[in-house]
């Protein structure tokens, strides 16, 4: 069956009387919602432990310094100004620059206070902005990212 629209009257001619989304899809997706409102609210009443937390661990390695990122291009500075990296494609580190200026927009920082990379003994390797309380785990975005900000730590 053929059907065209008159866009001036938005007419449907010959328009069939048909489900757009079918029934038992969203019968399923009212039972996910009700299941995952379930398991929230078990864990909540039950005072489950978070399990999804990273092990505690010596801290190696830490290091302060001021973190600027336009979008793309990255600077690292030391706190008394001296530049210690600066790259014009900071490809991930750039992305973590965006989530640290989304964080410091949302708590009222118009300037750009210093952060700090922390270097686990298990390995981990995490950066905080302690005007935001904000963390980021960088281990879990491939070697290669990692070992960029392990550079940081080395120099």
């Amino acid at each position: 069956m053929k059907y065209y629209i008159d866009a001036d009257t938005r007419d449907y001619a010959a328009q069939e009387d048909r489900e757009l989304i079918p029934r038992r899809l969203l019968q399923a997706m009212a039972a996910l919602i009700l299941v995952s409102l379930a398991l929230v609210t078990f864990s909540v009443v039950t005072d489950r432990p978070l399990v999804g937390q990273p092990k505690a661990a010596d801290l190696v390695a830490e290091r302060t310094f001021v973190f600027a990122s336009d979008g793309n291009a990255v600077t690292v500075t030391e706190l008394d100004g001296t530049e210690i990296y600066a790259v014009e494609n900071g490809g991930f580190m750039s992305a973590i620059g965006s989530a640290l200026a989304h964080q410091r927009t949302r708590h009222r920082i118009t300037d750009n206070p210093p952060v700090t990379l922390k270097h686990y003994a298990n390995g981990r390797l995490q950066i905080t902005d302690p005007s935001t309380g904000w963390k980021a785990e960088l281990t879990m975005f491939g070697s290669d990212n990692t070992d960029r900000w392990m550079a940081l730590l080395d120099q």
